[in-house]
């Protein structure tokens, strides 16, 4: 087998090792970037809530106080707020979901499904319990969720939610009695949940990843090839000069010509010390024909 031979298959064997170990951790780095983005998106989409609800709190609903009074009015509701926020939201990003919710709410639309029944358990179950953040198969792909519990800490918050009596009648014409009551101070009721699709900054991730390794494959493809050029010129042509020369010499063709020891490197002594000995050789073999 010639050298430049087994230098390429050793060399192509480093550069695919290299290769897989490089692609393994740039994809692990690159699916973790983009899980990091989703999570930073899911939290900022729930800042944006409680940010609505807060400013609904503040802003809005002391400039309705005197109409609430004579009439129910579910804009004042902070959770009725963030909600409505959200679905105009929607209108252009369905693929973003806002919910609060709740095991037993007022407005039926609240109402907690199978799996968001199962976070809220997970809240009431664990008082100490915080943010929950998971992942979830939907028909658009996979969803990333988190969920904070909504948790009666404001008795104000039971005027509406206590018993049907207490409650405002406008509300009670809009909604019925039949639900959202029976709430109790310092109770979780249910769960803030954000859905953020994760298939975009996934496939981001994933073209960032092929566009990274079909690069590294091209630098390594011009290695070998820059590597096989040196190797020939600096090495191999010298070599099987140099090989020729002393296969001459062998046969007894002492008029065949010196190697050229042209630089300073590594083959340029071996070329020199080749010649002298083919020097001395020479004298040598002059001296026995005397």
């Amino acid at each position: 087998m010639k050298l430049a031979t087994k230098f390429n298959l050793v060399l192509i064997v480093v550069l695919l090792a290299g290769f897989g170990v490089t692609g393994f951790f740039s994809y692990t780095i690159l699916q973790k970037n983009a899980q990091a983005e989703i999570r930073d998106r899911a939290g900022i989409m729930m800042e944006a809530a409680l940010a609505m609800r807060s400013y609904t709190v503040a802003e809005v609903r002391p400039l309705l106080d005197v109409q609430i009074k004579r009439k129910f009015l579910p804009q004042t509701v902070p959770a009725y707020a963030a909600t409505q926020t959200f679905n105009k939201l929607r209108e252009k990003h369905p693929e973003y979901h806002y919910k609060e919710a709740t095991l037993n709410p007022t407005n039926p639309r609240d109402r907690a499904v199978e799996w968001e029944n199962d976070i809220i358990q997970e809240f009431r179950n664990n008082e100490n319990r915080g943010d929950i953040v998971g992942i979830r198969n939907t028909p658009a792909g996979q969803s990333l969720y988190f969920a904070r519990p909504i948790k009666i800490t404001n008795p104000a918050c039971l005027a509406c939610h206590s018993t049907p009596d207490a409650a405002p009648a406008s509300m009670i014409e809009l909604y019925g009695d039949a639900n959202g009551f029976g709430w109790q101070l310092n109770e979780v009721v249910g769960a803030q949940v954000v859905s953020v699709p994760m298939s975009v900054p996934i496939k981001h991730a994933e073209d960032a990843f092929k566009t990274f390794m079909g690069t590294l494959a091209g630098v390594f493809v011009f290695i070998i090839l820059v590597l096989n050029v040196m190797l020939r010129s600096v090495v191999s042509k010298p070599v099987t000069r140099m090989a020729v020369i002393a296969d001459q010499v062998s046969k007894g063709k002492m008029d065949a010509p010196e190697f050229e020891e042209g630089g300073k490197n590594e083959i340029a002594v071996l070329g020199a010390s080749f010649n002298r000995m083919r020097r001395s050789l020479e004298k040598a073999m002059s001296m026995l024909d005397e």
